[in-house]
Order: structure tokens, then C-alpha cells, then sequence
């Protein structure tokens, strides 16, 4: 059965692209702790971040980079940080979060409750700072 990731990335789901290549995929988180807290996942379908082959997760690497720099142009942030839970969904994913404190990356902080077009807008912001 494909993940939610998987169905979002073939279009099944809709979601706040903010990048795409042929291997990877990456969208603004539904439920962030922060402004711009960003999900970076392969599009190919595995469960684990580490269980990708070495040259997959340094292609990962590389294009979450690419996000991140992107992120830290766009949204006003010390850092951003990068999490590998991978619990909750089983769909490799790395979370970038804009942060200006450590306890912004505390997963049991409450959520933002952003309107539509505020998700939007914060993904359009990260895409023009892609070029």
C-alpha cells in the first residue's frame, strides 16, 4: 500500500510543493512547529532514511541542502535545522525546520495553525529563493 508521500508525490494528495527532481520531493509540512518547516523525501518508496543506498542518501543530502539554504533566504531564522524521525510516517523524510531557538525543534511543541494561503505564500517564498 503507497504511503502518503508516495500520493502525494504522484498528485493523489494534494500539498505546498516547494521543489522537485526526478529522485526527490519536497512540500510543507501540514502540521509545522515553525514558518517553512519543510519535508525533503525520495520519491522512490522506502521506509527508512538510512535504509537508502549510500549514493541515494548523500543525493538526499545534497538536494535537502539545496532546500535548506533556500528556506534560510526565505524565512527569518538563526538556523535550519534538519530531524530523521521517521515514526509517524513510513516514508523516508528528512524535516527542515526554521529555528531562531533549540526548543524550536522540540516535536512536542503545539503546532501552527496556518491558513491556506499563508501555506502558499511560504511556499512560493522558498521556491523563488531556489533559482
Amino acid at each position: 500500500m503507497a504511503s502518503i508521500f508516495s500520493k502525494i508525490v504522484s498528485g493523489e494528495i494534494p500539498c505546498y510543493k516547494v521543489a522537485e527532481d526526478e529522485n526527490f520531493f519536497a512540500f510543507l509540512d501540514i502540521n509545522p512547529l515553525t514558518i517553512g518547516h519543510t519535508l525533503v523525501i525520495p520519491k522512490k518508496e522506502i521506509d527508512y532514511l538510512f535504509d537508502l543506498r549510500n549514493n541515494e542518501l548523500a543525493d538526499i543530502s545534497l538536494f535537502a541542502k539545496k532546500i535548506a539554504v533556500a528556506i534560510k533566504k526565505a524565512i527569518p531564522c538563526k538556523r535550519v535545522g534538519a530531524a530523521v524521525i521517521g515514526l509517524e510516517v513510513p516514508h523516508a523524510h528528512i524535516h527542515l525546520i526554521p529555528i531562531k531557538k533549540e526548543s524550536d525543534m522540540l516535536f512536542s511543541n503545539p503546532k501552527l495553525n496556518l491558513t491556506p494561503e499563508e501555506m502558499k505564500k511560504i511556499a512560493e517564498d522558498i521556491r523563488k529563493q531556489l533559482a
